[in-house]
């Protein structure tokens, strides 16, 4: 799935823009972006980003369990390696790929938006 709605980028785009989260455009948005690690959406705004999400594109979540992906927390590690070298280049994201594994992506999203729920 490499397809991704230009309706829930923008919709990304635009909850980090409102929140604040971090700056966002719709190039950086693929399918293996994930929400935790590369977003910075995690602990409870992420829950506030799923409300969002489903009231926005009319999606199910009645039976959405974090069961599936993990809560995702964060993680201290990888704070304190994007504040040192930001996370633009490539050996960056690598090594916080090796320190905290996301497994809640925007390929998720996408999946909820086609099948009406989200699981």
């Amino acid at each position: 799935m490499d397809h991704l709605s230009p309706q829930l980028k923008d919709f990304i785009v635009d909850y980090c823009r409102r929140y604040k989260v971090v700056p966002v455009d719709t190039s950086m948005i693929k399918a293996d972006t994930s929400l935790d690690l590369d977003l910075d959406i995690y602990d409870i705004e992420i829950d506030l980003f799923l409300s969002e999400f489903a009231e926005h594109f009319k999606v199910d979540k009645s039976k959405f369990s974090w069961y599936k992906y993990g809560y995702p927390k964060g993680s201290t590690r990888v704070r304190m390696i994007k504040a040192m070298f930001g996370y633009k280049h490539k050996w960056v994201k690598k090594v916080t790929g090796y320190c905290y594994k996301p497994k809640f992506k925007v390929a998720v999203l996408q999946q909820a938006i086609d099948n009406g729920k989200l699981v």
